[in-house]
C-alpha cells in the first residue's frame, strides 16, 4: 500500500515518482533478495505510513478539517487570554510560557498522527514554532508593532496625495508633470516648384435632382501637371478610391479653361474645372508636371455631398377641429440640416416658420455650429478620415399641431439647407418652375387640411327626459336640435345620427324591446318622424368627418293616449209652486287627457240657438242650468277635445247627448245680507237689505220679534220683474235683548204666495259699552325698569271684542288702536310716559270714556352708570382715560365710581400691545357691594394696556348693549431693561500682553438709553468675584472691553448682574443669569524652515510652529483668506497654482482664534513656465525649395525665456525618428518667431523664464516622461 484510499469527494493525491519495477532487489552487501521477501518488507513499510487512525473508521479529508477546527478553537482562547493581558487581570510571563509550551506539543505533536498533506519537514516544523512562538511574545508580553506606520507607508504607495496651498489633496505627480507645458510642433514640408489647390475659395457642392454633376476647381500655377491624381472618400464605406487624370484629360480641361477664361497669361493662374458625379471627399494626392516632379499642394478639400431634398408626408385633407396636424416633413441631407416652411390659415398667412439643428440623435459632426458654410476641412492622412457624419440622413421631423380654429390651413416648404451650405428653394427660383404642390421629382412639397366644426346633438325644448303625447296614429317629428362647436352650423353637411328606441306595451305581460336607428340627415332638412310609442335616446352623431358630442337632453318618451269620449246624465229640479220645473243638473263623464274643452249648444223656445263651451279640468263634473228665465229650453253637447287631440270630436245625430226642458221659476226673496245674526245699538234703528227674484209686481210681507213678543208691520212694495229689492228699516229698538227680522212670504201676480223662511237675528245690549284704567297697588301711575314690557290694567263693559284707541301724552305719535277681548284686559306698554284712552267701541257699538280714570303714568327706574375721577395720575383726552406710565412690575390702581342700585358687577376688556410679539385680549370682572371700586393695573408685562368697561350691571339691571356707553382707559406700560450678551455661552480669547487682538463681547441692550449696568468678574480660582459698573452708555449696542487690570492667566466668567434706564425702570438679573467665558493665554509663534521668498509650482513650502498643537495657520493666497488646521508642529504645503502666499497669524489650542499671533511671512509662488509651438497645436507647412516659414513660439511665465527645441526626421507612423539638431534660444518678450527652412519636425524639449524651468528630455536616455528640473 503507498498511497491513502481516497473517496471521489476528497482532495487530489499527493503525486508521486513513479518507477519501473525491478526483477530483483540487491542488499547493501551484494547479497539477492527473493521477491517474496522484498513484497513482506515493502508492505510493513506502506503500513507505517497510514495515518494513525485508518481511512476506513475517518477519511483523510474529515481528519484534516478537525485539526482545522482545533487549531481554530486555539486561536480563540489565545486571543481570550490576551485580552485578559490587556485588563491587567493575568500574568503575561505565565501565559507566555503556557503558550509555547501548548504549540510545541501541538506542532511537534501533529506528524505523529501521519495526516496527508500535514506532514511536514522539520525544518518547516521548526520555522512554525519560531514564528508562534513570536506571535505568542507580542501578544502576552504586549510588545508593541508599529502597524500605524507600516499602514501609512503602505497608503502612501498607493493613494500618494498632499495638501496643497488651496487646502485640498492633489497628487504630486500631476502638478510636477504637466504635459500642458509644452504644447505644439511645427512640420515643415519641401514642396516641388509650382502649385496646385483644389476648391481654393472653399465652395459647397452638391449632387442631386437637379444637377447630376458639379465641376470640382482646381487651379494651378505656374505649372502644367501631365498627371493629377485625386483622392475621393467614400462617404459611405470610409474606403479610399484614386482618381488619375492623364495629359489628354488635362488637355481638354486646359482648353476648357482658355476658352472660358480666355487664354491667360502663362505666368498666372489657371483654374481647372474637374466634372465629378458621385459624392465623397475629394483632395489632392498628387499632382506631377512636366519635369515628372511633384507640385506643390496646398492642403484643402473638396466636400461633395447629396442635395438636400424635403418632402411632406400627406396625410388625409379632412380634420376636425382639436385634432392634430399630424403630419410629418420627410428631410433628407448631411446633417444638420434646417428647413423653413409657411402657413396660411384661412388665407391668412401666419408667416415664415424655421425648423434648426435637424439631425439624428448622437451623430457627431464636424458641421455643428459651423457659421460658414462650406469652410475647409482638411485632415492630416486619409487613414485616419472618418467621414460617415457626412452621409445623407433621412429625418423625420413631426408637425403636431392643434387645429384650434375651423377651415382651411396650408402648409408649404419653402427652403431646405444642410450643413454644408447648399440650398434647395421649392418657391419656383431654383425650381424654374411654377410653384406647385409637388416637385420635379415628384415629391410633396404642401399639404393642406380642412378643418371642420365638430357636431352636437340634444332634443330640444323638454326637460332632462320629456314626455311627448302624441295622437294614436299621428307622426312625431323627433325634437334633434343639430348644432356644432363654431358659430356656424353645419347646414350642408350630412350627420348620421343613432338612437335606441325602447318600446313599452300597456299590456304587462309584453317585455319592452331594445332596437338601435340610424338615420342621415342635414339640419336644414325635415326632423324625423316616429309613430310607434317608446323611448329615443340619441347616442351618437356624426358628420362625414367628424364625430360629435351628445347634450342633454338626449331622450324623449313618446306614448299615445285615449281619444277622448263623453257621456252625459241628467236630474230635473222641481218647482214647488204650479209644479213646474225649476232647472236641469247635468252630470259628465269624459275620458281622455285633460283638460278638456265641452261644446254645447243652449236654445230657448226654439229661439237663437248660444253656443257654449267649458273647460273641464277632471274627468268627472256637473253643470247646473237653473234660468231666469220661463220656457223651453234645450241643451246639446256638440264636439269634446282634450290636450292630445286637438281637433274636436262632434257627436253628430247623437241623441243621447240631447236633453230638452220647460221651466218656471217661482218668485224668491233673500236678505243681501248672508249672516243669519247681527249685532245692534241700543237706542238705534236697525236696516237690512232684501232682494227680490221673480217677475212683476211682487208682495213682501215680514215681522219683528223682540224677546218673543210679536208685533205685526206688514210692508207691500211693488217692483218690476227682475232682481230688484227694498231696503227693510226698523223702529228705534230701545231695550236691549234679541230682536228677529223674520221674512214670511212672497206673494206673485197670479196670486201665487211663495212662504219665506229666511230670518235675521239682532243682538241687542242692555246698556252702551264703557272704558277706563284700572289700579295697580292702588294707584294709576307705576315705577319699573326701563324698556320693560308694562301691562296697563283696562276695565271693559260690552260685548267683545273690543277696540280701543290711547296715546302717550309725552310722545307726539299717532293713537294706537288695540283689540281686547276680555272685559278686564291689559294694554302692554314699553316707553314712559303719561297714557290716555281716546276713544272705545265693543263688538256692535261705540262707547264711553269715564274721565276720572282715563290716564296711566309710567316711569323708568334709573340706570347704573360708572364714572372715573381725574388727577395728577389719570386725565381725560379725546374720550378716553390715560394713565400715567409706569414701569414693568410697579404695582398701579384706578378709582372708579357707580350711581344706580348696589351691589355693581362690571366686567373689562384687557387688550395688551406688547412691544414685542402680538397683542392679547382678556376679560375680567369687577364686583364692588358699594358705590366705588379700585382697578388694578396690570403691569406684568410691557407695552400698551388698554382698559375697555364693557358691560355694566347692578341689583336692578343687567347690561344694556345699547344703552351703556363703554369706558375706556389706557396705560403705557414701560419695559424694564434688559441686557444680555449677544454670544451667549461663548468663550473669548483674550492675549495676555497684546491688548490689540482682545475680542469685544457684545451686549444688546433694551430700553431708552442712557443706560447704566453692573456686572461682575469672576476667576475660577478666586472665590469673590469683581464687580465692574459701567455708566452712561448712550446707545442699545455696547462693546464691552474688559480691562486687563481684572485678567489672569486662565479662565473667566462674565456676568451682568443689574441694568438701569433713562426712565428708571431697572432689572435685576438671576444668578444663574446667562454668562460667557473669558480666556487670557499667550500667542503661538511659526517661523519658515527655509530662508527663499521665490518659489515655483510644485515646490514645498515649509514652516516649524511653537505652541500647544492643533494649530490653526492663517493664511491668505489669490486674493483669499484661508485657514489650516495642522495637528503637529509642522505645517507644509505644496505649490500647486500661482500667486502670493502669505501667513497672516496662528493659534494655537490655547489661544484659538481670538488670541492668533499677527505675523506676515510672504511667499512668492511663480507659474511654471510654458510654450506654445504654432498656437500649441500641429501645424504643416509645405514651402518650396529655398523658401522658409516662420515658426511662432509663445511662451507663458516671467521673461527672460530660455528654450531649447530641436529639429527631428519626419518619418512614417510607427517607426522611430532621429533627432537631427538641437538649438537654444533667448526670448525677452512673451513671443517669437524664427525663420526655418530645413524640412523635419520643429518642438520644444525644455523651458526656462526668470524664476522656473521645465523640460521633457529623456532624463539620462532611460525615462521618456516629462521631468520638472531647476
Amino acid at each position: 500500500m503507498n498511497e491513502t484510499p481516497r473517496l471521489r469527494s476528497a482532495f487530489p493525491s499527493t503525486p508521486q515518482s513513479k518507477k519501473k519495477p525491478e526483477r530483483q532487489s540487491a542488499s547493501a552487501s551484494g547479497s539477492w533478495t527473493s521477491p517474496s521477501i522484498q513484497k513482506a518488507v515493502n508492505t510493513l513499510v506502506a503500513d507505517s505510513n497510514d495515518p494513525l487512525i485508518p481511512v476506513r473508521l475517518l477519511d483523510a479529508p474529515s481528519q484534516r478539517l478537525y485539526i482545522a477546527f482545533f487549531y481554530l478553537g486555539l486561536t480563540v482562547w489565545r486571543l481570550y487570554d490576551y485580552f485578559r493581558v490587556l485588563s491587567d487581570e493575568a500574568d503575561s510571563l505565565w501565559l507566555f510560557m503556557k503558550w509555547v509550551l501548548i504549540d510545541s506539543v501541538v506542532l511537534y505533536g501533529l506528524p505523529g498522527l501521519r495526516i496527508p498533506w500535514l506532514q511536514w519537514s522539520s525544518s518547516t516544523m521548526t520555522l512554525l514554532f519560531v514564528s508562534h512562538a513570536m506571535l505568542n511574545a507580542i501578544l502576552m508580553l504586549r510588545i508593541p508593532i508599529p502597524l500605524q506606520a507600516w499602514l501609512v507607508a503602505f497608503t502612501r504607495l498607493l493613494y500618494d496625495r498632499e495638501l496643497a496651498v488651496l487646502e485640498r489633496s492633489v497628487k504630486p505627480a500631476s502638478v510636477l508633470q504637466n504635459a500642458s507645458l509644452i504644447l505644439g510642433k511645427q512640420i515643415i514640408h519641401i514642396l516641388p516648384e509650382g502649385s496646385a489647390v483644389l476648391n481654393p475659395d472653399q465652395s459647397s457642392f452638391c449632387i442631386g435632382s437637379f444637377q447630376e454633376f458639379v465641376t470640382l476647381p482646381i487651379r494651378i500655377n505656374q505649372t502644367t501637371p501631365i498627371v493629377i491624381e485625386m483622392l475621393r472618400i467614400d462617404f459611405e464605406t470610409n474606403s479610399n478610391e484614386t482618381i488619375t487624370l492623364t495629359g489628354r484629360e488635362l488637355g481638354k480641361l486646359r482648353k476648357q479653361a482658355d476658352r472660358e477664361f480666355g487664354k491667360p497669361d502663362p505666368t498666372s493662374a489657371l483654374t481647372l474645372k474637374v466634372p465629378i458625379k458621385r459624392s465623397g471627399l475629394y483632395r489632392l494626392s498628387r499632382v506631377v508636371d512636366q519635369s515628372n516632379l511633384e507640385v506643390r499642394r496646398r492642403a484643402s478639400d473638396a466636400l461633395v455631398v447629396k442635395c438636400p431634398s424635403a418632402s411632406i408626408e400627406p396625410v388625409a385633407l379632412h380634420k376636425c377641429k382639436g385634432d392634430l396636424t399630424n403630419f410629418q416633413i420627410r428631410v433628407e441631407g448631411t446633417p444638420p440640416l434646417k428647413i423653413r416652411y409657411s402657413k396660411t390659415v384661412n388665407s391668412k398667412d401666419t408667416g415664415h416658420h424655421v425648423l434648426e439643428h435637424i439631425s439624428p440623435e448622437d451623430l457627431p459632426s464636424p458641421l455643428t455650429g459651423q457659421r460658414t458654410s462650406g469652410a475647409p476641412i482638411t485632415f492630416d492622412s486619409s487613414s485616419e478620415v472618418d467621414v460617415s457624419w457626412a452621409r445623407m440622413q433621412h429625418v423625420q421631423v413631426p408637425i403636431n399641431e392643434s387645429l384650434g380654429l375651423s377651415g382651411y390651413y396650408r402648409y408649404s416648404l419653402d427652403e431646405v439647407h444642410d450643413a454644408c451650405g447648399n440650398v434647395i428653394d421649392f418657391t419656383g427660383s431654383q425650381l424654374d418652375v411654377p410653384r406647385r404642390r409637388k416637385s420635379p421629382e415628384g415629391k410633396v412639397l404642401e399639404q393642406v387640411l380642412r378643418v371642420h366644426e365638430r357636431p352636437r346633438a340634444a332634443f330640444h325644448g323638454y326637460n332632462a327626459q320629456p314626455e311627448v303625447k302624441v295622437q294614436s296614429g299621428k307622426s312625431f317629428e323627433l325634437p334633434i336640435d343639430i348644432t356644432s362647436t363654431g358659430p356656424r352650423s353645419l347646414s350642408d353637411s350630412l350627420h348620421k345620427i343613432s338612437y335606441a328606441f325602447e318600446r313599452t306595451f300597456a299590456d304587462q305581460d309584453h317585455a319592452a324591446e331594445l332596437t338601435d336607428h340610424d338615420i342621415s340627415m342635414k339640419p336644414t332638412d325635415p326632423l324625423p318622424e316616429v309613430r310607434v310609442p317608446g323611448l329615443y335616446s340619441l347616442k351618437s352623431i356624426e358628420t362625414e368627418f367628424c364625430s360629435g358630442d351628445i347634450l342633454e337632453p338626449s331622450t324623449c318618451l313618446l306614448t299615445n293616449p285615449p281619444e277622448p269620449s263623453l257621456a252625459i246624465n241628467y236630474e230635473v229640479i222641481p218647482g214647488k209652486c204650479a209644479g213646474k220645473p225649476v232647472g236641469l243638473t247635468i252630470g259628465l263623464e269624459l275620458t281622455g287627457t285633460p283638460p278638456f274643452r265641452v261644446s254645447y249648444t243652449v236654445s230657448h223656445d226654439g229661439g237663437k240657438v248660444t253656443p257654449e263651451m267649458k273647460v273641464i279640468p277632471q274627468v268627472h263634473e256637473q253643470i247646473e242650468f237653473r234660468p231666469s228665465v220661463a220656457g223651453r229650453y234645450v241643451y246639446t253637447f256638440t264636439h269634446v277635445s282634450d290636450a292630445v287631440y286637438s281637433t274636436p270630436r262632434f257627436f253628430s245625430g247623437a241623441n243621447h247627448l240631447k236633453v230638452e226642458q220647460e221651466i218656471k221659476p217661482p218668485a224668491l226673496a233673500r236678505f243681501a245680507d248672508s249672516s243669519i245674526s247681527r249685532k245692534a245699538c241700543i237706542e238705534e234703528t236697525a236696516s237690512s237689505y232684501v232682494n227680490f227674484i221673480g217677475h212683476g209686481r211682487l208682495e213682501l210681507e215680514y215681522e219683528l220679534i223682540h224677546n218673543g213678543r210679536r208685533r205685526k208691520a206688514q210692508k207691500n212694495m211693488i217692483v218690476g220683474n227682475g232682481g230688484a229689492g227694498v231696503t227693510i228699516e226698523t223702529e228705534p229698538l230701545r231695550d236691549g235683548g234679541e230682536y228677529t227680522l223674520a221674512l214670511l212670504s212672497i206673494k206673485e201676480e197670479n196670486g201665487c204666495k211663495n212662504p219665506l223662511s229666511q230670518e235675521l237675528k239682532l243682538d241687542v245690549g242692555l246698556q252702551r259699552p264703557r272704558v277706563s284704567f284700572g289700579l295697580i297697588e292702588s294707584k294709576r301711575t307705576i315705577m319699573a325698569l326701563e324698556q320693560k314690557k308694562i301691562e296697563l290694567p283696562v276695565r271693559l263693559q260690552g260685548s267683545p271684542p273690543f277696540e280701543v284707541s290711547y296715546h302717550n301724552r309725552e310722545q307726539s305719535i299717532k293713537p294706537t288702536l288695540v283689540v281686547l277681548h276680555d272685559q278686564n284686559d291689559r294694554i302692554e306698554v314699553n316707553k314712559a310716559g303719561v297714557y290716555e284712552i281716546l276713544g272705545m267701541r265693543d263688538s256692535a257699538c261705540s262707547g264711553t270714556i269715564d274721565e276720572s280714570s282715563n290716564r296711566f303714568e309710567v316711569r323708568w327706574i334709573p340706570r347704573p352708570a360708572i364714572h372715573v375721577p381725574q388727577g395728577a395720575t389719570i386725565q381725560l383726552e379725546d374720550g378716553k382715560y390715560v394713565k400715567k406710565d409706569v414701569c414693568e412690575g410697579d404695582e398701579d390702581t384706578t378709582e372708579i365710581t357707580f350711581t344706580g342700585t348696589a351691589p355693581f358687577h362690571v366686567l373689562y376688556e384687557q387688550r395688551l400691545r406688547p412691544d414685542h410679539g402680538s397683542q392679547s385680549i382678556s376679560s375680567r370682572s369687577i364686583k364692588a357691594g358699594l358705590n366705588s371700586a379700585v382697578l388694578k393695573m396690570d403691569t406684568s408685562n410691557a407695552g400698551l394696556n388698554e382698559y375697555e368697561l364693557v358691560k355694566l350691571s347692578d341689583h336692578s339691571y343687567d347690561h344694556d348693549p345699547y344703552g351703556f356707553t363703554t369706558v375706556k382707559m389706557s396705560q403705557r406700560v414701560l419695559s424694564n431693561p434688559s441686557a444680555r450678551f449677544t454670544n451667549t455661552g461663548k468663550t473669548y480669547k483674550y492675549c495676555k500682553d497684546d491688548e490689540s487682538s482682545d475680542e469685544v463681547i457684545p451686549i444688546a441692550l433694551t430700553g431708552v438709553p442712557p443706560f447704566h449696568l453692573e456686572m461682575e468678574i469672576k476667576h475660577h480660582a478666586i472665590t469673590k468675584p469683581e464687580v465692574v459698573n459701567v455708566p452712561h452708555i448712550e446707545s442699545k449696542q455696547y462693546s464691552f472691553h474688559i480691562p486687563h487690570r481684572l485678567l489672569a492667566l486662565g479662565t473667566h466668567s462674565l456676568t451682568i448682574r443689574k441694568v438701569t434706564d433713562s426712565r428708571g425702570c431697572q432689572r435685576n438679573m438671576d444668578f444663574n443669569a446667562p454668562h460667557v467665558q473669558v480666556s487670557v493665554a499667550d500667542a503661538p509663534t511659526i517661523s519658515p524652515l527655509e530662508e527663499y521668498v521665490e518659489y515655483c509650482v510644485g515646490d514645498r513650502i515649509s514652516y516649524t510652529l511653537s505652541g500647544v498643537p492643533p494649530f490653526n495657520v492663517f493664511y491668505t493666497f489669490q486674493g483669499q483668506d484661508r485657514k489650516a488646521a495642522v495637528p503637529t508642529t509642522s505645517f507644509r504645503r505644496l505649490a500647486e497654482k500661482p500667486g502670493e502666499f502669505t501667513i497672516t497669524g496662528i493659534s494655537d489650542h490655547r489661544s484659538t482664534d481670538a488670541c492668533r499671533a499677527r505675523v506676515t511671512i510672504s511667499k512668492l509662488i511663480h507659474e511654471m513656465p510654458s510654450v506654445r509651438v504654432s498656437k500649441g497645436r500641429t501645424a504643416t507647412a509645405e514651402i518650396h525649395e529655398g523658401s522658409d516659414t516662420e515658426i511662432l513660439f509663445e511662451f507663458g511665465g516671467t521673461p527672460p525665456f530660455e528654450f531649447i527645441y530641436i529639429r527631428s526626421t519626419h518619418v512614417p507612423k510607427g517607426k522611430k525618428s532621429e533627432i537631427i539638431e538641437t538649438k537654444s534660444e533667448i526670448s525677452y518678450e512673451h513671443a517669437k518667431t524664427i525663420r526655418a527652412s530645413d524640412e523635419g519636425i520643429y518642438e520644444v524639449v525644455s523651458i526656462k523664464d526668470r524664476y522656473c524651468s521645465f523640460s521633457i528630455q529623456k532624463a539620462q536616455g532611460k525615462s521618456s516622461q516629462k521631468a520638472l528640473i531647476y
